[in-house]
């Protein structure tokens, strides 16, 4: 009888194989970019009902009760005849004409007080088809315009009975004067409007500093805004812990390969490779993806690196995939001179959100 040698069971994690960022270009169509612009699957369930107002911050109270009304409001339109938003002066019968009064509403205030939260309820709560609806944010928004042209953009969401805009980006003229220019055809069509902000960094606690930047920057559409101050602290961090120290490069790189659905990819080349990829893609970027890991994190190079990331960032965010990295912290992505630069609101964004993705991604460790 011959003598047989025993095969070693193979190791299930040595031999799984991660997905790669690095590996995917994405193309996506017109139209994905327009049917994609509902709230994102982080505040797919959030209502009214489930933001949770800080009883020290009486403004989260009242923001909630307005926007109720406002959305209330919306659904009054089809009436024949009807008040304008929040009761001032009185509507035109006919929808294709901008009723007088407020049209929009602005929800002004810092980090994490949950601005989206509270914007994404107020699309929820407008009775209307979500074909005559759009969420979306600023950068979004502005890739719709590059993607289908500005008349196009303008016949597409004439229509529509509200368009919210998360993050709307002060700090790039050329977009501020298109969007504004948009926004003021949508109007003339009947369009509701809601938006917000992030007042910056160094104007926190400086009262309505947002709120007078975003109303200078819309030019004439400012009288078709009511705005909303909504004080607080960062939610992200009452009473959470500190972000978790990063790993390092050996538990990232078993973590990828324990979690089906997760990525590997090395920090520095990701960020090449989003050089190389249009930002309006980074959503379709992350599709599936159930984690991603990140080794040998360290300093971002230069400001069009960080903004770019900014927008992988706030992708990740919105799909509520958990980011597990070594190298830096990172809330030491961004130098000095980027955080107290023009650009500082959308970093510090940034920081907030990778952390407490970073802290989502705890459990993919094993002890």
């Amino acid at each position: 009888m011959s003598s047989s040698t025993a095969v070693p069971a193979a190791d299930p994690i040595a031999e799984a194989v991660p997905l790669s960022l690095c590996a995917r270009e994405p193309h996506v169509p017109a139209d994905r970019l327009v049917a994609e612009m509902v709230p994102p699957p982080r505040f797919d369930s959030v209502r009214f009902a489930t933001y949770l107002p800080d009883p020290n911050q009486p403004s989260q109270s009242e923001a909630v009760g307005v926007l109720e009304g406002f959305a209330a409001g919306l659904g009054a339109e089809a009436a024949p005849a009807r008040r304008s938003f929040f009761g001032f002066g009185k509507a035109k019968a006919k929808a294709s004409k901008a009723p007088a009064g407020p049209r929009g509403v602005y929800l002004d205030g810092g980090y994490g007080v949950g601005k989206t939260h509270l914007l994404a309820s107020l699309w929820h709560a407008t009775p209307a088809e979500p074909s005559l609806k759009a969420f979306g944010t600023f950068v979004e928004l502005t890739n719709l315009v590059g993607a289908l042209g500005f008349q196009q953009t303008v016949r597409t969401l004439s229509g529509h009975r509200l368009l919210c805009i998360d993050e709307f980006e002060l700090d790039d003229p050329g977009d501020t004067v298109l969007v504004s220019s948009l926004l003021g055809k949508l109007v003339e069509a009947g369009v509701a409007l809601a938006a917000t902000s992030n007042t910056l960094p160094g104007k926190l606690g400086e009262g309505r500093f947002a709120a007078v930047d975003f109303l200078r920057e819309i030019q004439g559409l400012s009288a078709h805004f009511r705005t909303l101050r909504i004080d607080g602290e960062d939610y992200r961090h009452r009473g959470l812990p500190e972000a978790p120290a990063p790993y390092s490069d050996e538990q990232v790189t078993r973590a990828a390969q324990a979690t089906p659905g997760a990525s590997l990819d090395d920090f520095p080349s990701l960020l090449e490779h989003l050089a190389r990829v249009h930002p309006s893609r980074y959503g379709a970027l992350t599709d599936d993806l159930k984690a991603v890991c990140l080794t040998d994190v360290r300093p971002i190079p230069d400001q069009s690196t960080a903004l770019r990331l900014v927008v992988l960032a706030d992708r990740l965010y919105d799909r509520e995939v958990p980011v597990l990295a070594s190298g830096l912290p990172f809330d030491r992505l961004f130098s000095e001179e980027m955080l107290n630069g023009g650009y500082r609101k959308k970093y510090f964004r940034a920081i907030s959100r990778l952390t407490a993705l970073a802290r989502d991604a705890k459990g993919l460790v094993t002890p």
